[in-house]
């Protein structure tokens, strides 16, 4: 979380005062915020959940991928990328990440194959991925390409909105993210079968508030509906964003720049002008440096990747894709055969790069003087580790 205050304040007051605290033909924060997120983006359609992960769920069922389907996933990711491709009954297969820290379009071709249905490009921490290769793979191989834009909520790739440049694509507004309402989530898409279709996944009983509608089709699914409190916070944060972004671009921009000679590697950028620009990233000769650089910065630097990465994801290395054996994937009939032997060593390209960076992030609510000082910590450090 970035900025929240008194108009934030007053926006849930009012909802709560209204008694109108129910999305469907009472409220009209979700509704409202729905249609301005959408323009935001530019897409048609945009619909609210309770989580980043129930809205790229959401958006997998839209597009009918379930049992028999593999779905191509990075190495580097939080677990709930895979996790959403189980949900639906799928099996993600684990590819490499490149030097930008997103997924390795050579990487994604390479692993194609026959029962490949769709690939997530992720835009890990604000980082745009290779849009336009992943784009010309998909449409090579006639696969589906779907946005796990949860952390990249404001970016861009060269000048379009993350979440515009795939058949759907799905956002968070966690605590931890550039825009957000505590916890909850988007899908969004420009297809509105896909919209309908994914809408019953996040309410089974879409229909009674929406209407009957003979041409789409309906199921029964757990569900994952958004509040109108959630919705009346996103309204007043989606008024912060566009600040918020050139303020942590133009810090970015001031920090590679005023340490360009201080012999640091920057991460390579698929788009540097549009990205979130929540996090300056550098990759060191070795491991060994990265963690020596990451201690002489502490409370600079925030550290490295973390849990961000599939040697993490416990449940899914011990294929344990469901609270039952009828309802885990890996067990499903319709799966067998597919790709699914994970091992802690499987990616090491991904290992190498990640155990090598480290990130330091931007905040809008830094001054000037607060980037000045991070600069000369960074530049101090690399004269005694490089």
């Amino acid at each position: 979380m970035y900025k929240i205050g008194e108009k934030e304040v007053q926006a849930v007051r009012r909802v709560l005062l209204s008694k109108k605290l129910f999305r469907y033909t009472i409220g009209h924060e979700c509704e409202r915020f729905e249609r301005r997120y959408a323009k935001y983006v530019g897409v048609k359609y945009a619909r609210l959940t309770s989580s980043g992960t129930t809205a790229l769920t959401a958006a997998l069922i839209g597009l009918k991928i379930g049992p028999g389907d593999e779905v191509i996933v990075p190495a580097c990711t939080y677990m709930a990328t895979a996790v959403s491709v189980l949900a639906v009954g799928a099996i993600p297969v684990i590819v490499d990440i490149d030097d930008t820290i997103t997924i390795d379009p050579k990487a994604v071709e390479k692993a194609i194959g026959p029962h490949t249905r769709a690939i997530i490009p992720v835009h890990m921490w604000g980082l745009p991925c290779d849009m336009a290769a992943l784009a010309r793979i998909a449409r090579r191989h006639k696969l589906l390409l779907i946005e796990d834009a949860c952390q990249g909520v404001g970016g861009s790739y060269e000048g379009r909105p993350l979440g515009s440049l795939s058949h759907a694509a799905a956002f968070s507004f966690n605590f931890f993210k550039n825009l957000t309402c505590g916890e909850g989530g988007a899908f969004v898409t420009g297809d509105e079968r896909v919209l309908k279709r994914g809408s019953c996944a996040v309410d089974c009983c879409n229909f009674y508030w929406m209407g009957r509608d003979p041409y789409t089709e309906h199921f029964t699914y757990s569900g994952s509906r958004a509040t109108e409190v959630g919705g009346a916070l996103l309204n007043v944060q989606l008024d912060r964003i566009r600040p918020m972004i050139r303020a942590m671009r133009s810090q970015k921009k001031r920090i590679l720049r005023e340490t360009a000679k201080s012999g640091l590697k920057p991460i390579r950028a698929n788009s540097i002008d549009w990205e979130c620009g929540t996090h300056v990233m550098h990759t060191l000769p070795t491991e060994e440096q990265a963690d020596r650089f990451a201690k002489l910065t502490k409370g600079t630097v925030t550290g490295k990747t973390g849990r961000h990465v599939y040697t993490q994801w416990d449940p899914i290395l011990d294929h344990k894709g469901g609270p039952s054996d009828a309802l885990n994937p890996f067990l499903m009939k319709e799966n067998k055969g597919l790709r699914m032997n994970y091992t802690k060593d499987m990616c090491p390209k991904s290992l190498d790069i990640l155990n090598r960076t480290v990130m330091i992030g931007t905040n809008p609510n830094y001054t000037a003087a607060q980037i000045g000082a991070i600069i000369k910590n960074i530049n101090a450090a690399a004269k005694k580790v490089l």
